[in-house]
């Protein structure tokens, strides 16, 4: 069931940003495209949370103060495979329909805009998606109609709560989710500046550029450095798929952030610049032997055309590339690096032979060839250097060089640079300050940065936020709690809500959304009643709601009186009418 959208509200918020305020709440996979605000939103709602700062008192953390942030981030890594999930249901927070979505931010962005660029409206990516047919890769192929799935971001709250949902075992999150977690952690737990962090966002995937060292990828729960980029192992193609083959849509870092169909930009220009060219800097190498045979890993048809020599005794023995690369499975060393020579001994005599093998170059002269030439196969030069060298041995030499040449650079298709660069203040906090000073901080910004009055409402954070926004979300967005009570009527649901868990995923005064109780099975008796509310509005939409909240004691008024207990300390009168208009009054 589908919730209706419609109703005024009466707000202080200006009208053309409610949406906006009200996105921050449900953090939707088009919310967060449509309003790149909301992104670095919520990674400060993450960072203000509890329950990040907890991890510095880990054992595993513990033991690494005084350690650099390098260190801290490979445990980090570690701890986050360890503690959570990759949720890939889509249907974790419900449908929505296309036309819905469409209409609800037509005057944000286009259609057609929307088709070319967003997973859930039709996107496939180039010629790369078509070939491993990634909708259905995602699970997207089903929907071929108007429905499709809301596809949300959690907060960690809610990513933490999934150990409560049915069939979870663990916490977890989508790929938005996990890149927003690890942006706050890498701050929190391992003391990187959020400077050094930016936001990658493409139309199916998510992840964060840390700026450290070489620099490094967060993807979905694992981490890539720049040498295991270039491994050419399966999982590095694997993390490599959205930067090779997809439109980045927003970049966001404390500064702001850059839209690729949005003219005007907050993000500053010489950050943007600085960024371009270290993320340029992290997906390029120079071609060595190293990186050749890392080609010839991940090109295994490759491996046939080349052979390896060493010496043994004086004199020269020789083995197929393909019996090396087959040894590396199973094995801590690998061929050309620093454990070559301890692979090769794990090679049996009999693999080696006393003559060079006919046919095949010979990975002893490329090596020789690619040091002393500088070769540079981004070049034209470069490549015909190396087709020379390699024609005589394999077919289709040309496509090998191709290969290698994107092997070794991938460039990244990020939102062009000419922009109308906003004036917006960059948000700066330090490592080492508390968690209630950056709280403070942010508190006082709000009235000069969205982005810094987005994340209170990210946070939920219902002392000091407009509640409309909240409301709005509560009746307009929560289709999964419509779903558990399509065949009860309010009494029964009422009953059902009473069983529940009273425990709410959110300390203080912080609330969460009825399909966040739906899903984890608990809540406050505050949340258990708006729930309550979000069905009788859309069951019964004849029913004026009026809500209480006073304290400890909640009444909700409508198709009846539903009494909750609260532990959130909030007191508020709420009134929701039969035509959707909010009402909020102390």
């Amino acid at each position: 069931m589908v919730p209706k959208q419609e109703g005024l509200v009466i707000t202080k918020i200006k009208p053309e940003d409610l949406e906006k305020y009200s996105s921050a709440v449900t953090l939707s996979d088009m919310e967060v495209f449509v309003f790149p605000e909301l992104f670095y939103a919520l990674i400060f709602a993450n960072i203000m949370s509890p329950l990040v700062w907890k991890w510095r008192e880990e054992d595993c953390f513990k033991k690494l103060e005084g350690k650099d942030s390098f260190k801290k981030l490979l445990r980090l890594r570690q701890f986050i495979m360890d503690e959570y999930d990759f949720n890939l249901d889509l249907e974790t927070w419900g449908l929505t329909s296309k036309s819905r979505e469409l209409k609800r931010f037509a005057k944000y962005v286009s259609p057609d805009d929307v088709a070319r660029s967003n997973g859930l409206f039709g996107y496939e990516g180039d010629k790369y998606y078509f070939d491993v047919d990634i909708r259905k890769h995602f699970g997207l192929d089903k929907y071929d109609t108007d429905v499709i799935p809301y596809w949300k971001t959690e907060t960690v709250e809610a990513m933490e709560a999934f150990i409560h949902k049915s069939n979870y075992s663990q916490k977890a999150g989508e790929c938005v989710s996990l890149s927003a977690l690890y942006a706050a952690a890498a701050f929190i737990v391992c003391g990187i500046p959020l400077e050094n962090i930016y936001a990658i966002l493409t139309p199916l995937h998510s992840q964060n550029f840390i700026d450290i060292r070489d620099g490094v990828l967060t993807n979905n729960r694992r981490l890539v450095t720049k040498p295991m980029w270039f491994n050419g192992t399966e999982i590095s193609g694997k993390a490599q798929r959205a930067l090779r083959n997809e439109n980045v849509t927003i970049v966001a870092h404390p500064s702001g952030y850059i839209h690729c169909f949005y003219k005007d930009a907050t993000i500053k220009p010489d950050v943007y610049g600085y960024f371009v060219k270290q993320l340029g800097s992290y997906l390029s190498s120079e071609l060595s032997l190293v990186v050749f045979a890392n080609y010839l890993r991940s090109n295994s048809s490759y491996q046939k055309y080349f052979q390896l020599c060493r010496d043994c005794h004086g004199h020269p023995q020789f083995l197929k590339a393909e019996t090396l690369f087959s040894y590396e499975h199973g094995s801590d060393y690998r061929i050309a690096d620093s454990t070559h020579e301890k692979l090769l001994a794990e090679v049996a005599d009999d693999d080696f032979v006393q003559f060079e093998i006919p046919g095949r170059a010979r990975c002893d002269f490329i090596c020789d060839f690619i040091t002393k030439k500088k070769i540079d196969v981004r070049t034209a030069e470069g490549r015909a250097a190396i087709t020379g060298l390699l024609q005589p041995f394999m077919p289709e030499v040309k496509k090998f060089v191709d290969g290698l040449a994107d092997f070794v650079y991938c460039e990244p298709k990020l939102p062009s640079p000419e922009k109308d660069y906003l004036p917006a203040p960059v948000i700066e906090i330090g490592v080492d300050w508390t968690r209630d000073k950056i709280i403070d901080y942010l508190q006082n910004l709000r009235g000069q940065s969205a982005t810094a009055d987005l994340a209170f409402y990210a946070y939920r954070d219902m002392e000091t936020c407009d509640w409309i926004p909240f409301l709005k979300a509560v009746i307009e967005r929560n289709p999964v709690s419509l779903e558990m009570a399509k065949s009860m009527p309010p009494d029964a649901v009422y009953e059902l809500l009473r069983k529940m868990d009273g425990i709410s995923i959110y300390d203080g005064k912080r609330l969460a959304q009825p399909d966040e109780v739906a899903n984890y099975r608990r809540g406050d008796g505050l949340e258990k009643a708006l729930l309550l509310a979000n069905v009788i509005h859309q069951k019964l939409p004849n029913e004026n709601i009026e809500i209480t909240v006073a304290g400890n004691s909640v009444v909700l008024k409508g198709a009846g009186e539903y009494r909750f207990d609260s532990s959130k300390g909030l007191k508020k009168q709420i009134r929701i009418s039969s035509a959707g208009e909010i009402n909020v009054s102390e």
